[in-house]
């Protein structure tokens, strides 16, 4: 690889620290799958429109297919396999996804996920009407939007410590 054309990059995901070599135009995406094997992100329109390739950069949701790994030199990256606070459990938003069966075929929920976690840090008691504009950029094809602002609710009132 041309020298001009890779950068090595240090930066932190899921609290881990990394550093790499990465070529100028890898996006963020497939950095996370390729160079890190976090295949959790997932990649779908590839024009960030469609939001499953979510993750959060320095707690602000972003399309990673649209970042190039290069410009997150520093950052801190949070991915859908580090929402879980430690293994073997599940993050209050993935709970609620499950008690309200807020996934189908599943391809979309780790974008809504983190978006959404962006979202209830931002504003700890949304209303439904707040939560659906949070997840206007996020596309699910099977159609479970309504499920979708539930879990998130219900994950806002048990984050705010209250019986969902």
């Amino acid at each position: 690889m041309n020298e001009r054309r890779q950068r090595t990059i240090q930066l932190t995901v899921n609290g881990q620290e990394y550093e790499d070599t990465v070529a100028t135009r890898q996006t963020l995406a497939d950095f996370l799958r390729q160079n890190l094997r976090l295949t959790g992100t997932h990649i779908g329109c590839e024009h960030g429109v469609c939001g499953a390739c979510t993750v959060l950069v320095n707690g602000a949701p972003v399309r990673s297919c649209l970042m190039l790994a290069v410009q997150t030199a520093g950052a801190a990256i949070e991915t859908i396999e580090g929402l879980a606070p430690e293994a073997g459990t599940l993050h209050p938003l993935q709970h609620a996804f499950q008690h309200c069966h807020a996934l189908q075929c599943g391809f979309c929920t780790p974008g809504f996920l983190l978006t959404m976690k962006a979202a209830i840090e931002a504003n700890p008691t949304p209303t439904a009407e707040e939560m659906q504009t949070a997840i206007a950029g996020n596309l699910c094809r099977c159609g479970g939007y309504q499920t979708i602002v539930e879990a998130g609710l219900m994950a806002a009132a048990q984050l705010r410590g209250e019986d969902a």
